[in-house]
């Protein structure tokens, strides 16, 4: 069978607003390979080449949710292709299907800048295929800390053209939930997009229901459930009323305002037995109001930071038909995340005794404030995350598993390794990365494999745990509290937020701490950034700019990091030997380092790609920047100043000039960047 630009389509009469836009995506597709839109036939009787139907009661078409059946029907000597599903989703996976194996459309086609290959025509193979089940039953991405997508337009809330793309690679991932976005205005477009195209939604742990923050709703009254119940529950009421006639799976919770414990607001909740009753008696009233509102509904209860804590301990009650969702730490290790400096390190995974159906929420990214990825691919090795998700589909978490996308184009290969995981149940890691790279580059794959391997070796490991493997943050958070606990004269104390790291030392030591770390990694980031400049060279311009966006990006912003941070170590400590001069010029260099991690993001935000960067507000590389340049200002002070000209006259004019020159013709102070690049080189720094 042959398809080209000729070929007729048929669509069902009735046609929902799943299978719409799973259309729409498709049609796009076959019109960028063939240059023409496709040809529809709304004629019942008349002959097409696909028909795209749900399945009759006759038709041997699989029977599980979401199924779908390509069969190839010959008739009159015709052969035609019937998409068969049994329900809207079924007809969008098997639409998508269609585009991936016969038109060649990558599912991060727009995420990589990866276009399918304009065609004349396409043979088919005409053998029939029925899919197989997910191995996960829902499965999807939570998009959070979001701010390259929100960043990104002038609108907000983001507009169609920034979630399009989102639920588009989701969908054809064979993902089917989502939770669109994080606290995003209710008015906004997500939510109901995300419907339209057929996914079911769920929610943030810190918006149960997917309910209006209480403290937005009602301003100056206290977030107490025990002093205001009538308030919350009309919150929730409301969520349920607006959501009722989707799919939604409903989570249960109760966590405080601003997405931490509820007894921050309520102190009066003073222990584990206080708190987890409370969490066990709001979880209930949820439960209930959902089942008098709809009919069989899936509810979640998600078991994160320290409600994960109190479950293990005993403290929280739950109806036994309500999936409890287990977290990773944000490193990918299933145990309870850190707390500032408090790591119980609890794990993270039903045990024997635990009756009923048990997911998974886990993060390829994460913003902690700490030492997280965000902007970058996940620090640790894809077989890491292989083992940890795999260990929990066998300890029976595997009905949900919601993956933290963050803002999907900087985490592509592990979010389509994670599709492998989710659709089968295992994978191997080693496989895919070379199945990943073939889809993308047309030469050098191996060479290519090699180096996202040698990525994850070189991360820092700033603690004894396997999963204690730094992303980005490490170099900006850390950074900035150490310019401004040192700024505000506090530095004869320890800065104890930095103890996760450092463990209870002195400020000096702390800031030694972070600095070798951070310079023993130089040498083997430079390597890696000069191997893959190498290999770029020999691959399509296209492909060049592809790793540069999605290898070469990550590199820079971890040796930029890297190398700021050392810098800022060396001036801390010429500052301590009151060598002012030699530490304005350390913190310059510092200064200068990060810049070149700005200067990374722009080279990656070419073509549509303008201004994707823009809204880093999270690792916030400028505010780094800014910090590190208020802080060789603050250094000038001390020696240079009021007039700016003394470390000029003392290192760098000429000795037949210092004892002649006229003040009025020769005192004008060079910018700061002139003088430290001038001292730099009188220093040989």
């Amino acid at each position: 069978m042959i398809i080209d630009r000729h070929t007729t389509y048929r669509l069902p009469k009735k046609l929902t607003s799943p299978v719409r836009h799973a259309w729409e995506m498709v049609g796009r597709d076959l019109k960028y390979v063939f240059g023409e839109v496709p040809k529809l036939q709304v004629d019942d009787d008349a002959p097409v080449e696909v028909e795209v139907r749900y399945a009759l009661l006759e038709d041997l078409c699989p029977e599980h949710p979401e199924a779908f059946s390509f069969q190839f029907i010959e008739a009159d000597g015709v052969m035609s292709l019937h998409i068969m599903a049994r329900d809207d989703l079924g007809l969008v996976f098997g639409l998508l299907e269609y585009s991936r194996r016969y038109l060649g459309v990558d599912p991060f086609w727009f995420w990589m800048d990866k276009y399918p290959v304009r065609r004349g025509e396409i043979h088919l193979s005409e053998e029939n295929y029925d899919s197989p089940e997910s191995f996960v039953r829902f499965r999807g991405w939570f998009v959070n800390d979001e701010v390259c997508l929100i960043g990104w337009k002038e609108e907000y809330p983001p507009a169609k053209e920034v979630w399009y793309p989102v639920f588009e690679a989701l969908l054809r991932c064979g993902g089917n939930m989502l939770i669109p976005g994080t606290d995003l205005p209710k008015h906004g477009i997500h939510a109901d997009l995300a419907s339209e195209m057929g996914l079911w939604v769920t929610h943030h742990h810190a918006e149960p229901l997917g309910a209006e923050m209480f403290l937005r709703a009602y301003p100056g009254k206290k977030a107490s459930y025990q002093d205001n119940p009538e308030l919350f529950e009309a919150l929730w009421e409301e969520a349920i009323e607006t959501q009722k006639d989707r799919k939604i799976v409903w989570v249960l919770s109760f966590r405080g305002q601003g997405d931490q414990p509820f007894w921050i607001q309520d102190p009066s909740f003073d222990t584990p037995e206080k708190r987890g009753e409370m969490i066990s008696r709001v979880v209930r009233r949820q439960y209930d109001m959902v089942k008098q509102k709809v009919e069989e509904p899936y509810c979640c209860v998600a078991l994160y930071g320290e409600i994960a804590e109190l479950y293990k301990a005993g403290h929280i009650d739950i109806p036994e038909d309500i999936m409890r969702i287990w977290a990773d730490n944000g490193y990918g290790k299933m145990v309870s995340r850190r707390h500032n400096n408090h790591n119980l390190r609890v794990p993270s995974l039903p045990s024997k005794e635990d009756g009923g159906k048990h997911g998974v929420y886990y993060h390829v990214t994460f913003h902690d404030l700490q030492a997280s990825n965000h902007l970058t691919l996940f620090p640790s090795p894809a077989s890491f995350i292989q083992q940890e998700l795999e260990d929990a589909f066998h300890s029976g978490a595997f009905s949900y598993l919601l993956v933290n996308s963050g803002n999907i184009r900087p985490h592509v290969y592990t979010l389509d390794f994670i599709r492998e995981l989710w659709s089968k149940g295992h994978a191997d890691s080693k496989e895919h990365l070379l199945q990943f790279v073939y889809r993308m580059y047309s030469a050098c794959e191996d060479e290519i494999a090699a180096l996202h391997l040698d990525y994850a070796e070189q991360t820092i490991s700033y603690g004894p745990n396997e999963d204690d493997r730094a992303g980005e943050e490490l170099y900006h958070h850390p950074a900035r509290e150490i310019v401004g606990h040192w700024l505000q004269g506090r530095d004869g104390q320890p800065l104890q937020r930095l103890n996760w790291a450092t463990g209870p030392v002195g400020f000096a030591e702390q800031v030694d701490w972070f600095s070798r770390k951070c310079a023993d990694a130089v040498l083997s980031w430079q390597l890696l950034k000069k191997r893959i400049e190498q290999l770029i060279t020999k691959l399509p311009n296209e492909e060049q700019q592809r790793m540069n966006d999605h290898l070469l990006l990550h590199v820079k912003l971890h040796l930029s990091g890297c190398e700021g941070f050392a810098a800022l170590g060396d001036s801390y400590k010429a500052y301590m030997n009151k060598e002012f001069p030699t530490a304005f010029v350390h913190a310059s260099r510092a200064m200068w380092c990060y810049q070149q991690g700005l200067e990374a993001m722009q080279e990656a935000e070419h073509g549509h790609w303008h201004n994707f960067y823009k809204a880093d507000w999270l690792t916030n590389i400028q505010s780094t920047v800014n910090n590190m340049d208020t802080l060789r200002r603050w250094l000038r002070i001390h020696g240079d100043s009021p007039d700016f000209f003394a470390w000029y006259k003392n290192y760098l004019m000429p000795e037949t000039e210092k004892y002649i020159y006229l003040e009025n013709t020769h005192r004008n102070p060079l910018s700061d960047d002139e003088l430290a690049r001038r001292l730099k080189e009188k220093f040989e720094l």
